[in-house]
């Protein structure tokens, strides 16, 4: 599976913790904050585009608190987003939401919650059914 990661400089510790995880997790990895980005929202939209352009890929979006990230993801049409700080909520929004981009602060994720919410978040697979209409609504929204 191909998973696209990104941050700015408040979040580069924790995303090269996550990159680490993720590769030796045997996933294919596209870091597009090799250096990170000079403000949240360059870091969150390129990996937003990239996941837009490559329908089969998942990523994760890093700042301080997360929620920077979150509102910039929010503004891209055809891309469901999640602040995330806790395992449960990475599998929930993944199968019932369609998500395909968690955003997580350094500032209030550690790094075993971080590597937790990776593997919930990646083993799990988009349900649709009920849940479609949902993800059409939010959709439409952006």
């Amino acid at each position: 599976m191909r998973i696209v990661i990104g941050s700015d400089a408040e979040g580069m510790a924790l995303k090269e913790i996550v990159k680490a995880h993720l590769l030796e997790s045997g996933y294919e990895v596209v870091d597009h904050s090799e250096e990170p980005s000079a403000d949240l929202v360059d870091s969150t939209v390129a990996v937003g585009r990239d996941l837009l352009e490559h329908p089969e890929s998942l990523g994760f979006a890093f700042d301080r608190y997360g929620a920077g990230s979150y509102m910039a993801a929010c503004n891209m049409k055809g891309l469901v987003a999640c602040e995330c700080s806790d395992e449960r909520s990475a599998f929930m929004t993944r199968q019932h939401n369609n998500a395909r981009l968690i955003c997580m602060g350094a500032g209030i994720t550690g790094p075993d919650v971080a590597r937790g919410i990776v593997d919930e978040f990646l083993s799990e697979p988009y349900a649709g059914g009920r849940h479609q209409i949902r993800v059409d609504m939010l959709d439409k929204m952006a």
